[in-house]
């Protein structure tokens, strides 16, 4: 009879252990997702304000080629020649330059250790 009690005593601390690590799981789960997108947002905001200054720095080298060539048609022209030659080359080569980085410094973030996290 006392056996059975200390295994039914046993068994719930299993049960409360078990539900103690999917819990701490979960909560490093999500501690790496959310550091993960925040980086993610981060490095689009910057892209995205890096662009639009590409943005207007193209459209100011179209307008001064433009003049150079008497021809603000021909300027404008050339620059999104430009840009066209550098999609065609960066999607030739986005597996390796692109892609590839990415999968990694995403997976790096996932599984690098934090001075927090404590392993047992």
């Amino acid at each position: 009879m006392e056996e059975l009690k200390k295994i039914e005593e046993l068994t719930g601390h299993v049960r409360e252990y078990v539900q103690v690590r999917i819990t701490e799981t979960r909560l490093l789960l999500a501690g790496r997702t959310a550091k993960v997108m925040s980086q993610l947002i981060a490095d689009t905001t910057v892209l995205l304000v890096f662009g639009i200054g590409g943005l207007f720095a193209a459209a100011a080298g179209a307008f001064a080629l433009g003049r150079w060539l008497n021809n603000t048609a021909l300027g404008f022209l050339i620059v999104a020649g430009f840009f066209l030659l550098s999609a065609f080359l960066i999607r030739l080569v986005k597996q390796r330059l692109i892609r590839i980085p990415v999968m990694n410094e995403i997976i790096y973030q996932l599984f690098q250790n934090d001075e927090s996290d404590e392993e047992d």
